[in-house]
């Protein structure tokens, strides 16, 4: 069999090349201040080549934002799915696994677009709500039902116990590309901070029986 040929090899790989190039501006410059033919020159096309792809900005997010964010919320859905184990070990291992990925990963960068743009575009908040938001509130309130169900954790409210689980690691992602980027002194290890944020959720989740503090 014949190589593929480099021009379509390029050709195939084009969209995602693009994909990265648009996150990387976006996060370095901002959603409202990227344009179009800045993302093209750094994909290494014309301008006119990347609206053949995507024909707006918008459609670049969103495309990112489908492709990095909500592909990896369905394969965490599926693999919750099959996981027969207790659930703080199913936790600990698609919620941390999960949030250390995007962690390490550039599109940990999108929570800081979404955070301080949106406002200014309403078809992306909308977008980012049916996408992500709601799909990945879904997946932690079920795991959570899952594991009061099972009499592994005591009934709480799960939806403030959701916003409790995701917030602190959605701030995690904004620090590195905001504070942590810019000075040294106060870059977090975020892969530490995950886990140990799992751990103390899962800590105050538990239905085992607290011990009582001693008189003073």
């Amino acid at each position: 069999m014949s190589a593929v040929p480099v021009r379509q090899r390029r050709k195939e790989a084009r969209p995602q090349e693009l994909l990265d190039a648009a996150l990387e501006l976006f996060v370095e410059k901002g959603f409202a201040s990227t344009r179009a033919e800045e993302v093209a020159a750094r994909a290494g096309v014309s301008k006119g080549t990347l609206y053949l792809y995507y024909p707006s900005k918008e459609d670049l997010l969103k495309a990112v934002i489908e492709h990095r964010v909500s592909s990896e919320i369905a394969a965490g859905a599926a693999e919750a799915a099959s996981f027969t184990g207790p659930t703080d070990e199913l936790l600990r291992s698609v919620v941390t696994a999960w949030w250390q990925r995007m962690y390490d990963s550039p599109v940990s960068g999108v929570f800081k677009i979404i955070i301080t743009e949106v406002r200014n575009f309403p078809e992306i908040a909308e977008f980012h709500r049916r996408a992500v938001a709601e799909p990945g509130q879904q997946l932690l309130g079920q795991l959570l039902q899952r594991g009061i169900d099972r009499g592994e954790f005591r009934r709480v409210n799960i939806e403030s116990a959701v916003h409790s689980l995701i917030f602190p690691m959605i701030m995690v992602c904004l620090h590195k590309h905001s504070l942590g980027a810019c000075i040294p002194e106060q870059r977090l290890d975020g892969k530490a901070f995950i886990r140990d944020h799992i751990d103390l959720m899962l800590a105050g989740l538990s239905a085992a029986p607290r011990k009582k503090r001693a008189p003073k």
